[in-house]
């Protein structure tokens, strides 16, 4: 089981990843949180990451890349896992996508929280004021929000086309347990449909064992 939560900065992706992981007792893997235990790794990846982030200088897709595909790859991800801020570009997208591929794992769905600007400048006001930082200003957010829009915006796009039936659109705007709620109902319905599936591969089963032979028409 594997699910992508996208949506602009101030969206709620951390929290409501968070709580779906927990619900389904899967990894909830946050592109911060691996890039901070992977600094404390001691290898030449962590190495040049540390590099990176003591310059001040942005981790390069390349490199995001790889340090992702090596937390997927550890034992707790062979059920299943929630990302959270990750794919963030095509190019990342892509990357996920061809190693999901290549081991028989499938994007079971996609859910993207869509939040009016207003309500994320609020959103991240509050936050940063909770964390005593200075860099509250308007024009400051109104960039972060531009850059999500040229760089992960399209994703929808894509996510769109080529897994129409697992992309589902949550409105963000909500209180923190009416998102959960109308995310976990989504799930319900994808388990749901799965059980379905499942009784009727079953049925045909026990049909086509029948003599003589039962034909579904």
């Amino acid at each position: 089981m594997i699910f992508i939560l996208f949506g602009p900065p101030g969206a709620g992706k951390g929290t409501q990843a968070t709580l779906l992981a927990n619900k389904l007792n899967i990894p909830h893997l946050s592109t911060g949180d691996i890039l901070r235990n992977k600094l404390s790794d001691k290898d030449d990846l962590s190495i040049e990451l540390k590099k990176i982030m003591d310059s001040g200088n942005l981790v390069s897709d390349d490199i995001l890349n790889r340090i992702i595909i090596n937390r997927l790859k550890l034992s707790d991800c062979k059920k299943g896992f929630v990302l959270d801020g990750y794919p963030r570009t095509l190019n990342q997208k892509d990357f996920l996508v061809h190693f999901i591929d290549s081991i028989n794992l499938s994007i079971k769905s996609i859910i993207e929280l869509f939040v009016s600007e207003e309500i994320i400048i609020q959103r991240i006001q509050s936050r940063l004021k909770k964390e005593n930082r200075d860099d509250d200003k308007n024009d400051i957010i109104k960039t972060r929000i531009e850059k999500y829009n040229k760089e992960t915006r399209p994703l929808s796009d894509y996510f769109l086309e080529h897994y129409s039936d697992n992309y589902c659109k949550v409105n963000g705007n909500q209180d923190i347990e009416k998102i959960h709620n109308d995310i976990i109902k989504i799930i319900q319905k994808w388990l749901f449909s799965v059980i379905i599936l499942c009784f009727l591969a079953w049925l045909i089963y026990l049909l086509s064992c029948i003599h003589p032979p039962f034909i579904l028409i």
